[in-house]
């Protein structure tokens, strides 16, 4: 499908932010965005790049009443070469069709999910940030826009994607930080969206986020629907934990998001002499292992964050640190190669970098 270019008039070019030190995360967007529509009996139709721009909307579309919609995140990044280069986009492709699948919506052809961002990062390149920890962060979008109250899929759809230039997704650094472990709300259930990317999932996460965050802690971490007995993810990444030299994550079982970065880390901590075990994980295991000083290391993983470290689990009223309150040696050295990966820094070889040309 060719996509068209809608000329950008000068008027409507966005200043770009000088200070990347104050970019922040998802605050700036860049001066065009990608939309693409589907419509019933026709297919995928109308691709453009066009001017950045506010959506209107019928009050009574779908997507507003029913929460028909998924999205992705991926990123861009600047090479000193000057080369910009996507990490593993088709994961992403295959991952925005499988969540969409779960909600009834039409899958996007993997070449066009990819062209079209590839095209969009090409023209908005200037807007990639070059400072340490920085990124052109990527937002496919899919939703459901006809107008009508009635609870089915929809005829008319929007795919679209926005960029935004982000500095690191902490603001504080690659610092630790403050566990949750939520024992009353529950996420998802197995059966339900918990592995589907779609925004109805972070609203029921929005109020157990708000109540750890007035006990002092960063994010929460969920236990799994049924029992709320075995670790699942947290809210904006995927969870491991370290018995020395061994790295253990919570297998997928319908409930937790196949994170793009987690498939990463288990791919590639073995060839950095790590071994890796996907296996359920008892919370109550988990602290007795923590106090007994078996667990070493926790960190999570997400596109937004890369790796975060964690260095406090809060788990009914019981707190433990981990590794004194800093980075510990696993976490950081699969944080310098992945981004060492993505940035250019360090040899790719699995093949997970695309380029923009």
């Amino acid at each position: 499908m060719d996509i068209e270019i809608v000329p950008l008039p000068s008027e409507k070019m966005k200043t770009k932010i000088v200070d990347q030190s104050q970019l922040g995360f998802g605050k700036y967007f860049t001066d065009r965005m990608l939309i693409v529509e589907w419509k019933a009996g026709q297919g995928w139709c109308d691709a453009r790049i066009e001017p950045y721009a506010p959506f209107i909307l019928d009050p009574a579309c779908l997507v507003f009443h029913y929460a028909q919609e998924i999205f992705e995140g991926l990123k861009a990044y600047k090479w000193e070469d000057g080369r910009v280069a996507l990490f593993r986009p088709e994961m992403n492709a295959r991952r925005f069709n499988q969540s969409g699948d779960r909600v009834c919506l039409p899958p996007v052809p993997e070449e066009l999910f990819l062209k079209g961002i590839e095209q969009l990062v090409s023209l908005e390149r200037e807007w990639i940030p070059t400072a340490a920890g920085t990124s052109l962060y990527i937002r496919p979008t899919l939703i459901a826009v006809e107008p009508v109250l009635g609870v089915k899929p929809s005829d008319h759809y929007y795919f679209y994607v926005i960029l935004s230039p982000v500095g690191a997704y902490y603001a504080a650094g690659f610092n630790p930080v403050n566990i949750l472990v939520e024992d009353y709300y529950v996420r998802a259930v197995p059966g339900g969206t918990g592995e589907a990317k779609t925004g109805g999932n972070y609203a029921s996460s929005l109020k157990a986020g708000l109540e750890a965050k007035k006990k002092g802690y960063d994010q929460v971490l969920w236990l799994d629907g049924r029992e709320r007995r075995y670790i699942e993810e947290v809210g904006a990444m995927n969870m491991f934990f370290a018995y020395g030299r061994h790295i253990v994550t919570a297998p997928l079982t319908g409930s937790i998001l196949s994170g793009v970065t987690r498939d990463s880390v288990l791919k590639l901590a073995p060839t950095l002499g790590y071994t890796v075990e996907e296996r359920q994980i008892d919370v109550n295991d988990l602290m007795a292992d923590i106090r007994a000083g078996k667990v070493t290391e926790a960190f999570g993983s997400g596109t937004a964050a890369v790796i975060t470290p964690v260095g406090k689990f809060c788990y009914k009223d019981e707190v433990q640190q981990l590794t004194g309150g800093n980075v510990g040696e696993v976490t950081q050295r699969l944080y310098d190669t992945l981004t060492g990966i993505q940035t250019g820094r360090l040899k790719d070889e699995f093949g997970w970098v695309r380029f923009v040309e």
